[in-house]
């Protein structure tokens, strides 16, 4: 909790707190009390930025504040992210992304000056040259899903969840490479031991869901789901084991389901989300009986969605 706290006093000014408003239309689904947590009105539009910002302000200290670059492979929140964090600490970034990236991700990282290479069909593949460009130049990797250092920043939010919401009950995280989950997970139990997280995953992306039900990490051969957020097909052995103490349950959505979660948001909330976003709105959607009188908070962690996605939700 000592590095959360720290992560916190070194985000001021970097990441303001975002916003956490109560959803009357959700409530009336199931009688519980429920909250977004919009972190998809951060910079960047996304929550990214919390961990990249602190592993690379970390990594910085033992150059004596100078790195010769940064470099990282993502679907691209978590790019945007590492570039938007670059661009702040004045260092030099190259962003890989998979082949045919989501266009409003690419842009974003574009606006923020990094370079893009776009190489590989899956995440998994466009990570390995990453590694080999990090290991041919010494930039610094910050790998999502794998970085420790990358922890504290995410965890803040269950910081800021529980400094304004005391009575919350239960927190729905999505889950892609497992980083969001697990360092709010820790900080959240270890402000209140008996709070509930709930991991959301696609169905068509389900690797950590099924770890977490068989105990031990299994991959996926493939993660074709609109959520490129949630697109992982390898859940990792040490990540298993530690989202095994953290996490109490895990939901998976559908396509259609994220789809109509979109629209939910979009018309009802007037919250732009993409489908990673919008996750938790769906997995609530489908259980919400089963949390009645509780105080629930719906984690909303991006909005980079592509135009016609939206409006193919939308207009449904």
């Amino acid at each position: 909790m000592e590095k959360v706290r720290a992560a916190q006093a070194l985000l001021r000014g970097i990441v303001p707190e975002s916003r956490l408003i109560a959803s009357e239309k959700l409530a009336k689904l199931g009688g519980a009390s429920v909250h977004l947590k919009l972190e998809s009105e951060g910079p960047t539009g996304s929550f990214k930025v919390r961990g990249a910002y602190c592993a690379i302000h970390m990594h910085k200290m033992p150059f004596g504040g100078e790195l010769p670059g940064v470099i990282t492979a993502s679907t691209g929140n978590h790019g945007a992210a590492v570039a938007y964090a670059a661009s702040k600490l004045r260092i030099s970034a190259r962003i890989y992304l998979p082949n045919n990236p989501n266009p409003a991700k690419r842009a974003r990282i574009a606006q923020l000056g990094s370079e893009i290479v776009e190489v590989g069909t899956y995440l998994e593949e466009t990570r390995e040259h990453a590694q080999k460009f990090a290991e041919q130049s010494g930039w610094y990797n910050v790998v999502d899903g794998i970085d420790p250092d990358m922890l504290p920043g995410p965890a803040t939010i269950a910081c800021e969840i529980l400094e304004k919401l005391l009575t919350v009950d239960v927190i729905f995280v999505p889950v892609g490479d497992s980083t969001l989950i697990r360092g709010l997970a820790f900080a959240a139990k270890q402000l209140k031991p008996a709070i509930r997280i709930v991991g959301v995953q696609a169905e068509r992306a389900p690797a950590y869901a099924m770890a977490f039900t068989k105990g031990h990490a299994i991959s996926t051969d493939t993660s074709d789901t609109i959520a490129d957020g949630l697109s992982v097909r390898d859940a990792m052995e040490d990540n298993v084991k530690q989202i095994a103490g953290l996490v109490d349950e895990f939901v998976l959505v559908s396509e259609e389901e994220m789809l109509g979660a979109i629209r939910f948001l979009h018309e009802e909330e007037k919250v732009t989300a993409e489908p990673a976003g919008a996750a938790t709105t769906a997995a609530f959607r489908k259980t919400a009986p089963s949390y009645a009188n509780q105080t629930v908070v719906l984690l909303v962690t991006g909005s980079n969605i592509p135009p016609d996605l939206l409006a193919h939700a939308v207009n449904r």
